[in-house]
């Protein structure tokens, strides 16, 4: 399913886990935060990136602003 290695995650020491099954394994990858003005004048690669995590057990995507987020090979 994915050709990256699983992750796991913590912020703040505290390990994340998904929202939707549990699981605590994830995919990363960098996720644009389209805005609608950027998008108007075909500015959306100047968009911010924020770390996108998919959960390897049901593919639901957690998306974390900023450099709190820590990640660990599982």
């Amino acid at each position: 399913m994915f050709k990256r290695k699983p992750v796991v995650a913590q912020v703040d020491g505290r390990d994340i886990a998904c929202v939707i099954c549990g699981a605590g394994e994830f995919v990363d990858r960098p996720v644009k935060l389209n805005s609608t003005a950027a998008e108007l004048f075909d500015l959306a690669w100047a968009n911010e990136t924020a770390t996108g995590l998919i959960c390897t057990n049901c593919g639901y995507v957690h998306e974390f602003v900023g450099d709190r987020i820590e990640l660990y090979e599982a």
